[in-house]
């Protein structure tokens, strides 16, 4: 590995999420909402967009961890707050171009999960704050990133409701969907996939601890999955829906979860007429057996393909073939969710230091000096590796921005 020098940005706030890049400009949101623009060569922010009502949300326990998006032209960024609105803010000044509410008591429905951009559509998910205060419901909310019309909700709870329903207009609550990626589109064929977090299941109009696999819209459910022992996890607050779905193939789907386990589900064996309890093709433990919080990685090369998880007190990588995870490695050094670019793989051990591996066989290259964190996860792009630290839940109006350039 080159050489890289280091460059500490000092943010007005702190970044629990990962940041993206355009042309040598990183782009963040912090925890409060502002969304800067930061210069990847000298550190200087270039612009930066502070959301109405920061004050009143600034130093509370009203946050955002959404990463932002940007649309494939360029021209635009898509940003969340903690007020529970997206922005649409022009990549060149900051200049926002409309916004759009997706929930109607962002006291209680939190923005969490990373934005998505499809078919012209801005993708946000909701789920609720940290010690599950009722009445939310996790929310899809599908947005014209032309126009920001709301075009469509899906509720998670009391799912035959249309558009966005007012949190206690629903007789059940919980079920948010706060998985690291969001809602992730399938390649394949579009659809949106989610999995949701501890609330009611009825195999109806309630989908608690379920994955769940809606049309490109959001409009229809196409296919779903639900543990044969739901009930007990959500009476243990073990929530599947932890993290978000991840596609290996067109066929199959892992779903990892916060009773230490990854699921290897069958596409086919979701889809038709449902509910669909149980019935996965394989089950293996988290690298080290703990909660899965953070997004496993699949890497696809010309000799197959493989998937990387991290939890807080390891890291390991399986090969996806005949239909099965194999584990290959396993290292006792947690992290974040782990990313795989420029032939090696990179992740982020919240107690300090990013760690550099090599992705076959999990040597350590080195580990970067930096400070800790919480769901922060790096880039490597444009010569660059970007990384946030810090904590959302320490409330900070302060953060930092690590920058390595290679030299």
């Amino acid at each position: 590995m080159n050489s890289l020098a280091l460059r500490r940005v000092s943010l007005d706030g702190t970044v629990d999420s990962s940041p993206i890049y355009l042309n040598g400009v990183v782009f963040v949101t912090t925890a409060y909402g502002r969304t800067e623009a930061i210069d990847a060569a000298t550190g200087a922010v270039e612009w930066r967009y502070t959301p109405g009502g920061y004050a009143s949300w600034s130093g509370s326990a009203q946050i955002t961890t959404a990463t932002p998006v940007l649309d494939p032209s360029g021209s635009y960024l898509y940003a969340a707050s903690p007020g529970g609105r997206i922005v649409k803010l022009a990549t060149a000044n900051g200049h926002p171009a409309w916004s759009v509410s997706v929930t109607k008591l962002p006291s209680r429905e939190k923005i969490a999960g990373a934005l998505n951009f499809a078919n012209g559509d801005v993708i946000a998910v909701t789920g609720g704050y940290l010690g599950d205060a009722p009445p939310y419901q996790g929310h899809v909310a599908v947005i014209a990133a032309s126009t920001g019309r709301l075009l469509h909700v899906w509720s998670s709870l009391c799912s035959s409701s249309s558009g966005l329903i007012s949190p206690s207009a629903c007789s059940a609550s919980d079920s948010g969907i706060w998985g690291r990626a969001g809602a992730v589109v399938d390649p394949s064929t579009g659809d949106l996939l989610v999995a949701t977090g501890n609330g009611p299941w009825n195999g109806s109009t309630n989908w608690g601890d379920s994955v769940l696999r809606l049309s490109p819209g959001a409009t229809r459910l196409l296919g779903d999955y639900t543990p044969a022992n739901t009930e007990q996890l959500d009476a243990s607050d073990r929530d599947l829906g932890s993290t978000s779905p991840v596609v290996l193939d067109a066929g199959h789907l892992a779903q990892g979860g916060k009773d230490g386990r990854i699921r290897v589900l069958s596409v086919a064996r979701m889809r038709g007429d449902g509910p669909h309890r149980g019935g996965e093709v394989q089950t293996v433990s988290t690298p080290s057996g703990a909660d899965l919080f953070t997004a496993p990685a699949v890497w696809r090369t010309g000799s197959g393909t493989w998937l990387f998880a991290a939890d807080n007190g390891g890291t390991a990588a399986w090969r996806w073939s005949g239909g099965r995870l194999r584990r290959v490695w396993h290292r006792g050094r947690g992290g974040t969710s782990p990313v795989v670019a420029g032939g090696l793989l990179w992740v982020y051990d919240p107690g300090g230091g990013l760690d550099v591996y090599r992705p076959r066989t999990g040597a350590l290259v080195a580990t970067l000096p930096c400070g800790g964190g919480h769901w922060n996860s790096p880039i490597v792009i444009g010569g660059h590796v970007i990384l946030p630290e810090g904590s959302a839940n320490d409330h900070a109006a302060a953060g930092v921005l690590d920058i390595w350039t290679l030299r």
